[in-house]
């Protein structure tokens, strides 16, 4: 079929095809190669011994590897030897073979065809924490011939009742035998899951913890960063344990620390879900803390041949305060934060499958459908996290500081509103304290000058010197209704300057004609303007009398947009020019400008010889 196949491509195209069958032909005979030269030994004799050597007087036990103590052998302890046949499998002639064995819980002792290769004499104390680092066994050149050796593995071991999980019980898993190159290479593949990046993770949790403790002492506030400070530290704690088989403590006193890890974990792990969502409970609070009491008591008061079986009960029971910790969490969030709750229920349901696949591990052992490298999610799910958490402190940590310079521009502009109004108050408490003053002032003058000038009017004879006291108390009248400060309506003022002015023009024999708004005036003049609007006219007035020689004369008031506006016109002879600096000294038209100018107003004079006076009194409103 392949023949008739290629017999119908043109030669190019069957050229091309038969190159590439050809290369992968080539790569499976490789595959091939690389796969025959390794060997897996599945089949060994087992014996429970502790002799110094394979027992070969006893009778031994044939059985298939691996071998689970928990299974083959419930509850016993102690030591057992593997008498495993094989023969070198083919490789180069200069390159020594190696055996691999990927577990062997706890110490491991190794002869080939009775002498020994390795050898971990002194290590019984330390038996259930070298579960997890695969060892490497290589068989020199003048050990072993071709075919008919025996490799004979003695394992030192734990049940599981004595440990508080079945990944640290007994056993021995499938060895692997070929050239030291290639089981080298499965060797560090295995080294590097099993060792190398537990501890490196263990490093990384360490510092994380302690730099969770750094920010929590810059940020009080927030109560959920010493917590996870304790998460990462407590499984620093847990890494160390499960995987470096150095530390200077027995068995039973490494399981009693694993197993007290767990539950300062699970403490620090709902201590900071909660926290993060700002709810607290006295109550859990106290559980919690009792509980990491309760876990080192219990283990202590029921004996090593108990510790499985307490510590499972207490595994069941923190994965369950921690998976209704996770689940009050995704509730709090989903109420309070409908943004995050997608982040928080992926990390959630990764957390969740991630214990649950730790409380596998604990009970099923390596051999179970879970693999062993599981274990090493939670802590990188722990380094993702502390990830998320200091990118967010960063963020508010940005935030914050554009919030703080909004801030400090907001309380620049309320301390010069403050200052602005400080200074408001200010005036008007002078003006307060000023008009206080002036009205004293003009009670005074009411009272006691006022007085005495109508005292002078009234008793003397002499009728210039009574015409001057009338013209004076009505001048003083005038300044005490300016300092009072009340407002004028303009009618008023109107009427009482009609009334003066049209008196005096006739005492002079001069025709006086006045014109004013006819319809209703509802505007007001302040006290201040109305004083001298009403000195300025008189001053107009007095040099109309005494300065013009006119015979008529005119004042026209009108009511423009905002502005009040009196003209003053007579048919006199005019301002002659040599006369003009004579009238800009004292109360002439000087003064008059001046009174005008502090009203905000304008005074125009318009005069020529023979053209009379105008005078023009513009005041805003």
């Amino acid at each position: 079929m392949l023949g008739a196949v290629l017999h119908r491509l043109n030669p190019v195209r069957r050229l091309g095809v038969c190159r590439q069958l050809a290369t992968l032909m080539a790569l499976c005979a490789m595959l091939g190669a690389a796969t025959a030269a390794t060997q897996t030994l599945e089949r060994a004799l087992a014996i429970a011994s502790d002799a110094p050597s394979f027992p070969s007087e006893h009778s031994a036990v044939e059985l298939t590897l691996p071998d689970d103590w928990q299974t083959s052998r419930p509850g016993s302890s102690g030591s057992v030897w593997y008498r495993i046949r094989l023969n070198l499998p083919a490789g180069p002639l200069d390159e020594p073979a190696a055996v691999l064995v990927r577990r062997a819980c706890g110490a491991l002792e190794a002869h080939l065809n009775g002498q020994p290769i390795s050898s971990q004499d002194g290590r019984r104390e330390r038996i259930a924490r070298q579960c997890y680092e695969p060892q490497l066994l290589v068989l020199a050149p003048a050990l072993p011939s071709a075919e008919g050796n025996v490799l004979d593995l003695h394992v030192i071991g734990e049940p599981r009742q004595h440990v508080a999980s079945s990944l640290r019980a007994g056993g021995l898993s499938v060895p692997i035998i070929g050239p030291q190159s290639e089981v080298a290479a499965l060797y560090r593949q295995q080294l590097l899951v099993r060792s190398t990046i537990p501890h490196a993770l263990a490093v990384a949790l360490g510092i994380v913890g302690i730099l969770a403790f750094i920010v929590w002492a810059g940020h009080r506030r927030q109560h959920f960063w010493p917590y996870f400070g304790g998460l990462c530290l407590a499984w620093t704690v847990l890494l160390v344990g499960w995987w470096w088989p150095y530390l200077p403590l027995s068995a039973a006193a490494a399981e009693w620390l694993i197993t007290t890890a767990a539950a300062v974990a699970t403490l620090c792990g709902v201590q900071f879900l909660l926290r993060y969502t700002l709810w607290r409970h006295r109550g859990v609070d106290a559980a919690l803390w009792a509980q990491c009491l309760l876990v080192p008591a219990s283990l202590a008061l029921a004996g090593a041949s108990h510790t499985f079986a307490v510590a499972s009960a207490w595994y069941a029971l923190l994965a369950l305060e921690f998976a209704a910790a996770l689940a009050w969490f995704l509730w709090l969030t989903w109420r309070f934060s409908r943004r995050e709750f997608a982040l928080a229920s992926v990390v959630a349901g990764v957390a969740a499958v991630l214990i649950g696949l730790q409380i596998a591990l604990q009970q099923l052992g390596p051999e179970g459908p879970v693999d062993p490298w599981w274990a090493l999610g939670p802590p990188l799910l722990l380094l993702f996290a502390a990830g998320l958490l200091l990118y967010r402190l960063g963020a508010a940590l940005e935030t914050s500081d554009g919030m703080q310079g909004i801030l400090e521009a907001r309380a620049r502009e309320a301390a010069a509103e403050m200052e602005r109004s400080f200074a408001q108050m200010a005036e008007m408490r002078v003006e307060q304290v000023t008009q206080q003053e002036r009205k004293r002032i003009a009670a005074d003058l009411h009272d006691d000058l006022g007085a005495k000038l109508l005292t002078i009017v009234h008793t003397s004879e002499n009728d210039r010197i009574s015409s001057l006291a009338r013209e004076a108390l009505e001048e003083m009248r005038l300044s005490v209704r300016g300092l009072t400060g009340k407002p004028v309506q303009l009618a008023d003022a109107l009427g009482d300057w009609r009334a003066e002015v049209m008196a005096r023009l006739a005492q002079a024999g001069i025709e006086g004609e006045w014109k004013a708004p006819v319809d209703e005036v509802t505007q007001a003049l302040p006290a201040r303007a109305y004083v001298q609007t009403t000195r300025i006219l008189r001053e107009a007035v007095s040099n109309v009398i005494k300065h013009s020689g006119a015979s008529y004369c005119k004042i026209r008031c009108r009511l423009l947009e905002k502005d009040f506006q009196l003209v003053i016109q007579d048919n006199g002879q005019g301002i002659s020019m040599e006369f003009d600096g004579k009238l800009d000294r004292g109360h002439g038209m000087a003064s008059m400008k001046h009174r005008a100018k502090q009203m905000h107003g304008q005074c125009l004079v318009e005069s020529g010889p023979g053209y009379g006076t105008v005078i023009r009194l513009t005041l805003p409103l």
